[in-house]
């Protein structure tokens, strides 16, 4: 079967991206989350394969939402290909949700929203733990929550982010935030963060600005001026990705999730 009569699948899935050199296939080669899928349906079409993906996730950072697609050879039914596709990854990836979709959808171009989850874990006694540690920015001092929503206020609308990141092609650095902000959970401070596309390290540059505010190292007058001089150089060091996870893709048609979902095979 040719390329161009394979149909076109795809794919909700899950990984802990601790191990891997990030998402994107590199070389020289190294271990990365498309590569090891890629390995996986070459295996069980018994073709190479190409996977496209709505965010090319740094190392060190996980998903739970990552949208991917891709063609393949393939005679059975959704759920036994899940099932094929999951027995042939490693441990710390996993496809959650598979379906039929378009033959001209694009996980990146065609994604309207992308949210992202930023983890923070207030050790108060000051002792580390080493079960969360690979999922969480683990810090001792106190932060100011309602001190970090004012700051993270202020992203939301459509605005030049320069501030905080740099664009993956192009020069374009102005971006639509639709939510942001904190909420403590126990011991955790989860950022919630949702934009139509994000600029490289974007995220990670806002958390770690963020909490130069909530432990009252900067202003939130500070904040604001650095936010709007558009200048890279103004911005907090980047938080460490172990805390980052992209938590969801949206597609929208006719306002509404893309038609494909209801085709998931959960």
């Amino acid at each position: 079967m040719s390329l161009s009569n394979q149909p076109r699948y795809c794919a909700v899935i899950e990984y802990d991206g601790s191990d891997f050199a990030g998402f994107q296939r590199q070389n020289p080669p190294t271990r990365t989350v498309q590569g090891e899928i890629e390995r996986a349906l070459r295996h069980i079409g018994h073709h190479p394969v190409t996977v496209t993906a709505a965010g090319r996730t740094d190392a060190g950072v996980h998903a739970t939402g990552q949208v991917i697609a891709f063609q393949l050879s393939w005679r059975h039914d959704l759920s036994t290909l899940r099932k094929a596709i999951n027995v042939n990854l490693p441990h710390d990836i996993a496809v959650r949700e598979i379906g039929l979709a378009p033959e001209e959808f694009h996980p990146r171009f065609d994604a309207r929203r992308r949210e992202y989850i930023y983890f923070v874990e207030c050790l108060e006694d000051g002792v580390k733990q080493p079960l969360t540690y690979r999922y969480r920015w683990q810090l001792t001092q106190k932060l100011d929550l309602a001190l970090m929503n004012q700051a993270a206020a202020l992203l939301i609308g459509e605005h030049d982010f320069a501030t905080f990141g740099t664009p993956p092609q192009g020069e374009n650095t102005v971006r639509e935030v639709f939510k942001a902000g904190w909420v403590k959970q126990n011991d955790t401070l989860e950022f919630k963060i949702e934009a139509n596309a994000f600029l490289f390290r974007m995220v990670r540059t806002i958390v770690g600005t963020l909490v130069r505010v909530g432990d009252r190292r900067w202003s939130l007058k500070r904040f604001q001026n650095a936010f709007e001089a558009h200048d890279r150089g103004l911005a907090a060091s980047p938080a460490p990705p172990n805390g980052l996870v992209l938590s969801k893709v949206t597609y929208d048609v006719m306002g509404n999730r893309s038609e494909m979902e209801s085709d998931l095979i959960r």
